[in-house]
């Protein structure tokens, strides 16, 4: 029990850890592309350092939910919290399609204001430097986070990670209007608003990625059929099991919880029954990952019993 206490708690430090460098990152970029914006006369950046103020707001989202996580299990909370990570990546593709939505709008105005004539300025070579540096450390980000999502197992930084990756892409959008407008000339200056459309719709698929895996772990959806299949080859494999059924799964954050019902030799002792029940656990562990099972044990009547390979529910 200590060491499952200890692991939750050294994975709950890497995704906090994780959390606050991409925090500090986006409010030292959200004060630099709103500088920049103002002095390097650039709309656009100063719009995507506005629109990166929202990033704080979804670190500190993410930062808290990780925090409620890592508490683990008490009296309230007998499955653990390991929901409240699920929670923030739901919400965090939620903020990633109000996002979306908005760059679509302001595209769209900014292709209707150009086609009737209105013109931008043409933005300073400060944009252009500090839209490549923000690029860069976002895309950084993202796999910095990636790889930090995979280790811990963690739908929360997994979520957060694409969060990054859509924050590159808005800004690379950004970076293409500000290059076009310098360089290409005034008729070119639509390639910002197109670029931003193209890059929402981007993010709006990117939401619907993340989104889609958190809402079926909130609605309990059974565990993928592999992983599924993987847990009756390990069940039926194990030493004194005679048939199960009854097999339940689903997530709870990183923590796969399984319900189900083994038959054994009903002359068999409970002390034997017992081992047979640790040894599933230490089996669907060691393969699974963080595991809670349920395991209730019946005795088995011979060729009587009308469950075959676990396909029975009743």
């Amino acid at each position: 029990m200590k060491e499952e206490k200890d692991i939750i708690q050294r994975r709950n430090r890497q995704e906090k850890r994780c959390t606050l460098v991409g925090m500090t990152s986006d409010v030292a970029l959200s004060a630099l592309k709103i500088a920049t914006g103002i002095v390097g006369r650039s709309s656009a950046i100063l719009a995507d350092g506005i629109h990166s103020i929202s990033d704080t707001v979804t670190d500190a989202l993410v930062y808290a939910m990780v925090r409620l996580s890592g508490k683990g299990v008490d009296e309230r909370y007998r499955y653990g919290r390991g929901k409240f990570e699920t929670l923030a990546a739901f919400l965090i593709s939620i903020l990633l399609v109000v996002v979306a939505l908005g760059l679509m709008t302001e595209g769209v105005k900014d292709i209707w204001a150009s086609l009737h004539g209105e013109t931008l300025e043409r933005p300073h070579t400060i944009a252009l430097v500090v839209g490549i540096i923000a690029v860069i450390v976002k895309e950084g980000l993202y796999h910095y986070t990636r790889i930090q999502g995979r280790k811990t197992d963690s739908n929360a930084l997994k979520a957060y990670s694409w969060h990054h990756r859509a924050d590159a892409l808005s800004t690379a959008a950004t970076l293409l209007g500000v290059a076009g407008a310098m360089f290409l000339g005034e008729r070119w200056r639509i390639l910002d608003p197109l670029a931003a459309i193209a890059v929402s719709v981007l993010i709006l698929v990117l939401a619907y990625r993340m989104g889609r895996p958190a809402v079926e772990e909130l609605l309990e959806v059974a565990l993928p059929s592999n992983e599924q299949d993987q847990i009756a080859a390990i069940v039926s494999a194990t030493p004194g099991v005679k048939s199960f059924h009854n097999l339940r799964t689903r997530r709870n954050g990183n923590l796969r919880v399984v319900d189900i019902h083994v038959k054994v030799d009903g002359n068999m002792s409970v002390s034997q029954s017992h081992d047979i029940t640790r040894m599933i656990e230490q089996q669907l562990g060691d393969k699974l990952g963080e595991v809670m099972t349920n395991i209730h044990v019946e005795p088995y009547h011979g060729t009587n019993d009308c469950e075959k390979n676990g396909q029975s529910n009743n």
